[in-house]
């Protein structure tokens, strides 16, 4: 199958260098691109998924992820994440925890791992209930921060279904670490939770000492 080679053509055929230093620079020099803007890419990719539905099987579309990880380009990390959540969201089977764990580990940083931890880990879980607390504790005792976010981030989409003892529980677990990306999850994940329960997290923060930005955002439109 061609997917990949014809998703990577249609992309450099449009891909403009100036606009792909600006994103690498705002990615702090981290990854490459190609410079297409999110709507051009995503019809790209829309295009191509037309061009192979028949042939996109749930065997296939991993495969494809897998393989559109392997190259540096940004863009292509992204059609990988928007791939799993159109085709394998409310389709994972249990053994896909090591694919969700491989995505948020490969190329880390917080614009593809949140709408992982979100989409994927949350859509997950939601799937497999009884495997949260094993695979919660899992990635929140990893000595890898984009884990540990993942952890912390997953019930994002949860509202009135919010385990909130356990959002609890990992927002102690984690709140001194230091790490700026586990202060701003903790705030981001409370604030979430608190557009459901405000109450609860409004008391959660006011009985614990929580760092300077996770206390900012988890109450900044609560109050």
């Amino acid at each position: 199958m061609n997917f990949v080679p014809d998703l990577i053509s249609q992309l450099k055929a449009i891909a403009n260098p100036t606009l792909a230093t600006e994103m690498k620079i705002y990615m702090r020099n981290r990854y490459v691109f190609f410079g297409v803007k999110a709507p051009k890419r995503k019809a790209i990719l829309k295009h191509t998924i037309n061009s192979y539905k028949p042939q996109l099987d749930r065997p296939t579309v991993i495969q494809i992820v897998k393989e559109l990880y392997k190259y540096p380009e940004r863009e292509l990390h992204y059609c990988a994440v928007e791939l799993t959540t159109r085709f394998l969201k409310k389709k994972f089977h249990t053994e896909d925890i090591s694919f969700i764990e491989h995505l948020i580990t490969t190329h880390s940083w917080w614009d593809t791992v949140d709408m992982i931890a979100k989409h994927h880990l949350g859509g997950y879980l939601r799937l497999f209930p009884e495997e949260a607390s094993k695979v919660i504790q899992n990635f929140s005792q990893a000595n890898y921060l984009w884990l540990n976010r993942s952890a912390i981030l997953f019930q994002l989409d949860y509202k009135e279904e919010t385990n909130k003892e356990l959002l609890f529980q990992l927002c102690l677990k984690h709140k001194d670490t230091g790490e700026f990306f586990i202060n701003k999850a903790i705030g981001w994940a409370l604030r979430e939770y608190g557009k459901t329960n405000p109450q609860a997290v409004i008391a959660f923060v006011s009985a614990n000492c929580l760092a300077p930005l996770s206390e900012q955002e988890a109450i900044r439109k609560l109050q």
